[in-house]
């Protein structure tokens, strides 16, 4: 199944898509909350829901012409990973890190499916990095490798775009990684049973104004969906509408010769294989 999250009357709707077609989940199914990370905690059965609603006449709505939200609009948490793959890693003139790079983003930061990325007045350095994001379904805690996947509801695309230079101002990556308007993050979730196991295997892409930058596959992460949720549920408790943000592969911007920044009117585009594809253009900030 796949889900989306749209803007409609002033407010986001959580969306079930059926080809080409959206139906309004919570219309079609008021049982199910017309937010993703709300349904997730409510419990309710929604691949039940989602299997009723698609057998039914519920009105379809053209994706084409809805507004799409950031898939969630305020998770409960977003946890990224830096430095996640081997030859990213490598080309940040780093081995192997003994420990994931985690780091937070706010909901403050996401930004919707074909919305404009905000190219801030205080910086040059923006640049982009194709991810793989997790969305959580269920709580857990001292996950094992062997059911750590048990919690996971499905993937979507995340650009996690940097502002590079503050980035770099601190050893912490915070600042530099929660500029309005620079977390991408959709249009669709795929359920996981829909993919393989842990999203593995699965080419990721990114595309700057249609000339690929990074070409990669999810097989090539150093820490895996289910070691990455072992590792953090040592920790930290996950819940219901959580997301994991997995790190970028190569031929990120800052890493080039010259090095490559998005500008003005580029158009970004990350793709990930039998997931989706996650567009936005850039616009220069005015205040």
């Amino acid at each position: 199944m796949k889900f989306t999250t749209f803007h409609k009357e002033g407010k986001d709707r959580l969306g079930l898509v059926d080809g080409a077609h959206v139906i309004d989940f919570n219309k079609a199914q008021p049982q199910v909350d017309a937010d993703l990370r709300l349904a997730l905690k409510s419990g309710v059965d929604l691949a039940a829901a989602a299997k009723n609603a698609l057998s039914s006449n519920a009105e379809r709505l053209p994706m084409a012409s809805l507004h799409i939200s950031a898939l969630i609009p305020e998770p409960g948490k977003i946890i990224c990973l830096g430095l996640n793959y081997f030859d990213h890693a490598k080309e940040g003139g780093r081995d192997k890190p003994e420990y994931p790079w985690f780091f937070l983003r706010s909901a403050t930061s996401l930004l919707a499916p074909n919305e404009d990325a905000i190219l801030p007045i205080v910086s040059e350095r923006l640049d982009y990095e194709a991810e793989l994001a997790v969305v959580i379904g269920k709580t857990v805690k001292h996950a094992t490798i062997e059911n750590a996947l048990d919690c996971v509801f499905g993937y979507s695309c995340f650009n996690d775009i940097s502002v590079r230079d503050y980035q770099k101002k601190t050893p912490q990556w915070t600042i530099g990684k929660n500029f309005d308007k620079t977390g991408g993050f959709g249009p669709v979730l795929v359920t996981a049973d829909e993919l393989p196991a842990g999203a593995e295997g699965l080419s990721i892409q990114t595309r700057l104004n249609g000339q690929v930058m990074q070409s990669a596959n999810t097989r090539d992460m150093i820490w895996g969906v289910a070691e990455t949720i072992k590792l953090l549920t040592e920790c930290v408790t996950l819940e219901p509408g959580d997301v994991i943000v997995m790190g970028t592969p190569a031929g990120v911007g800052q890493a080039r010769t010259p090095p490559v920044w998005m500008r003005h009117d580029d158009t970004i585009e990350i793709e990930i294989e039998n997931i989706g594809l996650l567009r936005n253009k850039i616009k220069a900030e005015v205040i």
